[in-house]
C-alpha cells in the first residue's frame, strides 16, 4: 500500500521530489497569472495588499525549479490564521507556519510533481525581501547569471536535500537583497 505524502519521511519526500532545474520558460508568467486570479477569487473577502510572482521563475533568463512561487502580503490587522485556513480549504497543503508566516504548496502528488507546481508564501505586508532580490536580478543580468551558475553547481550535489540546497544559496541571496534594499529603499 502506498504511503500518503503526510506519512513519508523527509528523506522519502526528497527522493520523490528532487531538486531539478530547467531552462527559463515563459509559461511561468502564465501560470503565475492563473494562480494570482485564483487566489484573488478565493480571498475576495480578505484584505490583500499585494500578490507577487517571486523566486527564480520570476527572474528572466535563468534556469529554475519548475515551481512558481507566489507571495501574498496581508495587512498586519488581518488574522493570518484565518486567511491560511481559506487557502488550505481551496486545495493547498500547509507546509509550515508560525505567527507571521505560512507556506503552502500545490502540485505535489504520490506520483511526484504535477504539471503545475506552486509554492504560496503568506506573510504580513513588508516581509518581502524576495521582491527586492527578484527586481535586482532582473535589472542586473550579470548577477542573475551568477545566481544561475550557483544553482546549477548545487543542483546535483543537493538533488535530494532541499534544505542544504536552500542553505547553500543563503549568503548570495542575502548579499544582493541587502544591496537592493540600499538602492530601492521603500519601493514596496
Amino acid at each position: 500500500m502506498e504511503k500518503e505524502l503526510s506519512e513519508m519521511t523527509l528523506e522519502e519526500l526528497w527522493e520523490l521530489f528532487p531538486i531539478f532545474l530547467v531552462e527559463h520558460d515563459e509559461k511561468w508568467s502564465g501560470y503565475y497569472i492563473e494562480i494570482e486570479e485564483f487566489l484573488q477569487k478565493v480571498l475576495v473577502d480578505y484584505p490583500i495588499d499585494r500578490i507577487s510572482h517571486i523566486g527564480s521563475t520570476a527572474i528572466q533568463g535563468i534556469w529554475a525549479k519548475d515551481i512558481v512561487d507566489v507571495l501574498i502580503e496581508i495587512p498586519t490587522y488581518t488574522d493570518i490564521v484565518e486567511v491560511a485556513q481559506v487557502i488550505e480549504k481551496s486545495g493547498f497543503i500547509r507546509m509550515s507556519a508560525d505567527d507571521k508566516r505560512v507556506s503552502f504548496n500545490k502540485g505535489y502528488t504520490k506520483d511526484g510533481f504535477a504539471d503545475k507546481v506552486y509554492h504560496i508564501h503568506l506573510r504580513y505586508t513588508g516581509d518581502n525581501d524576495e521582491l527586492f532580490f527578484r527586481d535586482y536580478l532582473n535589472e542586473h543580468p550579470k548577477i542573475a547569471k551568477e545566481y544561475e551558475n550557483l544553482k546549477l553547481g548545487l543542483w546535483k550535489k543537493y538533488e535530494h536535500n532541499r534544505d542544504a540546497y536552500t542553505d547553500a544559496k543563503t549568503d548570495f541571496i542575502y548579499r544582493w537583497t541587502s544591496e537592493a534594499r540600499k538602492i530601492y529603499g521603500d519601493r514596496y
